[in-house]
């Protein structure tokens, strides 16, 4: 959860009284937000030593959906409501004589395609300390919402240097120039990003459109730089605490929904200092198509909810009316409505965290105190057992570690060549889930193996001693159109042996121990005639050594169709297994093979190909063991 600092005596003065830490702990408890800490004790101490200190402040932790109480006027106000000092805020739109516009060029669709604008004109220049928590309240939002400016960045100028009608426009880099802020001297788009390319804070901005052919610039009517959004703005339209007294904030993004909540947030928060209180000025934005609408877009969501579902799910009886008192205690106008069971709600635009009926009936029990719900047994009792997949991979684990081997836990993601080609295994298509847009090639696609995570483990820990001996029992997942998430995981666990000598009998030791432990008899011969076990047979796969690999088979019991042992994913023979589904598309199963057709193949063992230890750079010569561990339940 984001922690705001906020001046200790500030907040107290704009809740019109002094609090203990004892009892503002309890009120930011009781609002469902925690006190994190009060300085006041440190400021103390430090003053007693004469050394210098900001005055007492107080560290607020808040909830990662509540942006509006990210700074002191908005934390101030949420809880002068909660209290009853004053009612729910309602935030207006100005009249202006001549409304400012802005203009979305067509080619700014591929990068950042939408904007929003709002003035502030406030009643005196902008104090120090507003302009402190005007600043901290962007940062806040850059880092939570907008993704480290990724999703939304934000432009804040003074109104009186520049004039409107704005232009929002990519440009090539090479053309864009002007002062940066804190800077005097002008540069171009390019040099921007190599000047800033050392910059703590900046640095980690630029790649979001460094290799783009054209950035996104605003400018004003005057064809003067405003901002190059998402890095920074100009220095001549800097905002500049006792003098500005009309802000425009502009706002770039790539998601219209948490653009519209970023403005709504930046314009509401700090309307309180504007000549006629809470009065927001709009901007009209031109979209390339044509179209144009108003911004900000603050006016309330109306919705409704059932008074007996909230009173079902708090355990309360409460009337529509005292419902209603307690809503609005929360920021949420309320009122009984002409249907008996229904409540009348007004979201406003500070509250973007009211998705559905359940946030309603949350905030009602915020408001009536958590602690104050009546207590009661619940009408149905029920033991609690793990899932059965679940058991029998706690077992597996025990039984690894009995053993002498140690348990990796790798991530699930990996690349895509990790996962095919350097196991010498095609990608059969549709069959591995891979990620729309990846952060960087090492994580493409989710794992439809164990073996890659297995063998990355390895390779970090090669410089221990030999040797090594390393398990995980997890889950792989691999595309099933067949099933409304359109993806099933599967349950594996592999094993990895790596020494002076390949120890192909390790590996085989551990998977008879494996079957010992559950209670499976070994065939001697896959040509045995009894109704249930497990054996081995050689098998060609190009991820082992020629001669080197096999595959685990078993034989179910009758009275169990292979099918419901194997949940075959899609184009998967009815009696197949994933791990069988593989083979069969790598061709890897002996030609000619007696298996019986209810047989199923577990998975596999062999002493890896050398060509796949140079690709996970290992020199030392590796067994390994994958097998689908959910046909054994």
């Amino acid at each position: 959860m984001p922690t705001i600092t906020v001046d200790k005596a500030e907040l107290y003065k704009r809740l019109e009284r002094e609090y203990s830490t004892e009892e503002f702990d309890e009120l930011c408890f009781t609002f469902g937000v925690e006190l994190d800490e009060d300085t006041t004790k440190d400021v103390l101490a430090a003053r007693a030593k004469n050394l210098p200190t900001p005055p007492p402040q107080l560290k607020i932790e808040i909830p990662a959906n509540r942006y509006d109480l990210l700074c002191v006027e908005g934390i101030a106000k949420a809880l002068r409501v909660f209290l009853g000092l004053e009612k729910t805020t309602h935030y207006t739109l100005s009249s202006p004589a001549k409304m400012e516009e802005l203009y979305v060029e067509a080619s700014t669709s591929p990068l950042r395609p939408f904007a929003a604008a709002a003035i502030l004109r406030l009643a005196q220049p902008m104090s120090q300390a507003a302009y402190d928590s005007f600043i901290d309240l962007q940062d806040k939002l850059h880092m939570n919402l907008c993704r480290q400016r990724r999703l939304v960045s934000m432009g804040t100028h003074d109104l009186d240097t520049i004039e409107g009608p704005f232009r929002y426009v990519c440009e090539d880099p090479k053309t864009i120039k002007f002062a940066p802020l804190n800077k005097d001297q002008e540069y171009t788009g390019e040099e921007l990003m190599t000047l800033y390319d050392q910059d703590r804070n900046l640095s980690r901005f630029l790649n979001i459109i460094r290799d783009a052919p054209a950035y996104p610039v605003i400018y004003d009517k005057n064809n003067r730089v405003c901002s190059l959004p998402p890095i920074i703005n100009s220095q001549h339209s800097k905002i500049v605490a006792g003098r500005t007294e009309n802000i425009l904030l502009e706002i770039t993004a790539t998601d219209k929904t948490k653009l519209d909540i970023v403005v709504n947030m930046l314009s509401t928060m700090f309307s309180e200092y504007c000549k006629v209180p809470f009065e927001i000025e709009p901007v009209r934005i031109h979209m390339p198509d044509g179209s144009s609408h108003i911004s900000p877009p603050i006016a309330p969501r109306r919705t409704t909810a059932s008074s007996a579902y909230i009173n079902a799910a708090t355990g309360l009886s409460l009337s529509r009316e005292k419902m209603s008192e307690m809503l609005n205690k929360m920021s949420l106008a309320s009122q009984p409505s002409a249907d008996a069971d229904v409540l009348d709600v007004e979201v406003p635009c500070t509250r973007p965290d009211i998705l559905h009926e359940c946030d309603i009936m949350e905030d009602l029990a915020i408001a009536y105190g958590y602690n104050d719900l009546p207590k009661s047994l619940p009408t149905t009792n029920t033991v609690a057992k793990p899932f059965p997949v679940n058991r029998l991979a706690d077992i597996l684990r025990k039984e690894c570690a009995q053993a002498g081997w140690l348990e990796a836990l790798p991530l699930i993601l990996c690349s895509h060549d990790e996962n095919f080609a350097w196991l010498n295994r095609p990608d059969p298509g549709n069959y591995a889930v891979a990620l729309a847009n990846p952060k960087s090639l090492e994580y493409q696609v989710v794992r439809t193996s164990l073996l890659p995570g297995i063998l990355k483990t390895a390779r970090e820990n090669k410089s221990l001693a030999l040797p090594m001996k390393i398990f995980e029992v997890s889950d792989v997942a691999i595309q099933d159109p067949s099933v409304e998430r359109q993806v099933t995981n599967y349950r594996r666990m592999v094993a990895l042996y790596m020494d002076k000598k390949a120890g192909f009998e390790m590996v085989h030791g551990l998977l008879d121990r494996m079957m010992q432990i559950l209670g499976v008899p070994f065939l001697q011969s896959e040509k045995n005639e009894a109704d249930y076990g497990y054996y081995i047979a050689g098998a060609e796969d190009p991820t082992y050594l020629p001669g080197r690999g096999a595959r685990v088979y078993l034989r179910p019991k009758p009275s169990i169709p292979a099918a419901d042992l194997a949940k075959p994913t899609p184009s998967a023979p009815a009696t197949s297994n994933p791990l069988h589904t593989i083979a069969e598309t790598l061709k890897a199963a002996l030609p000619g093979s007696a298996t019986k057709s209810r047989d199923i193949v577990l998975g596999s063992l062999g002493i890896l190909h050398p060509s796949v230890l140079g690709k996970f750079e290992l020199s030392r010569p590796c067994s390994v063991l994958e097998v689908d561990i959910e046909p054994l339940l």
